[in-house]
C-alpha cells in the first residue's frame, strides 16, 4: 500500500500514528509530496481529484480517502481496537469529528496568512475560525476530559494530533490558557513514543 503524506499535514499525522500503533508499518509505503490549494506541486491529485491527503492507495488500486475513512480502514485491516464497538463508538467518532473541525479551521487560517497576500486578508474572517476552536476546546475540557482519561482510542489520537498543530501554526493563541485540564493531558500524551516520532519539523 502506498500512504499520500506531508510531514506537516495533521490529518496525515493521525494516520501516521494509527500506523504504527496497529503496526502496519511494514505494509505501507510512505509518499511525501507538499502544495497547496493555489499551487497543486506534488498532490496526488490524479489519486484523489479533490487533491488532499492523505490517501491511501491499498493492494488492489483503489484509493480511498480522507483521514478518517483512512484510520477506519486501517484500524478494521489490523484489528487494532482503536475504534470500540457498542455505544462507545459515537463518543469516539464524535470526539475525532470535533478535532477534525478544530483542524479545518486551524489550517483555514494558517492558509489566510501563509497564502494570502496581506492586502486580501480577512482578520474577521480569521478570528471567526478560531472562534471555533475556541469553543471546541471549552468543551473537550468541560465535557470530554473524562473519556480523554479513559483507555487510548482514536478519539485520543485526533485530539492529540490536533492541539499539536495548534502549537505548530498557532502557538501565539495560547490555547492552554484556562483549560488546565487538557493542557495536563496534552503535555502527557504528547509524550508517548509514537506522537514524539510524527512531530512536524520546524518550518
Amino acid at each position: 500500500m502506498k500512504l499520500y503524506h506531508s510531514p506537516t499535514t495533521p490529518f496525515g499525522r493521525k494516520v501516521m500514528v494509527l500506523i504504527a500503533v496497529a503496526g502496519l508499518q511494514n505494509r505501507i509505503n510512505i509518499v511525501t509530496v507538499s502544495g497547496t490549494p493555489l499551487s497543486p506541486g506534488s498532490l496526488p491529485i490524479d489519486q484523489n481529484p479533490l487533491g488532499k491527503i492523505p490517501a491511501l492507495e491499498r493492494e488492489d488500486g483503489s484509493v480511498i480517502y480522507d483521514s478518517r475513512v483512512i484510520c477506519r480502514y486501517l484500524d478494521d485491516l489490523a484489528s487494532a481496537g482503536m475504534y470500540p464497538a457498542g455505544p462507545q463508538l459515537w463518543d469516539v467518532l464524535t470526539l475525532e469529528a470535533m478535532a477534525d473541525g478544530i483542524l479545518d479551521a486551524a489550517i483555514l487560517m494558517a492558509y489566510e496568512v501563509r497564502i494570502r497576500p496581506v492586502d486580501k486578508q480577512y482578520p474577521e474572517w480569521i478570528e471567526a475560525q478560531w472562534a471555533k476552536i475556541d469553543r471546541a476546546l471549552d468543551a473537550i475540557e468541560t465535557g470530554w476530559i473524562d473519556h480523554l482519561n479513559d483507555a487510548c482510542a482514536m478519539s485520543h489520537i485526533a485530539i492529540g494530533c490536533a492541539l499539536g498543530y495548534l502549537d505548530f501554526r498557532h502557538d501565539a493563541r495560547n490555547w492552554r490558557q484556562g483549560r488546565p485540564k487538557l493542557a495536563k493531558w496534552s503535555l502527557a500524551f504528547a509524550a508517548r513514543p509514537v506522537m514524539v516520532a510524527t512531530q512536524p519539523p520546524a518550518v
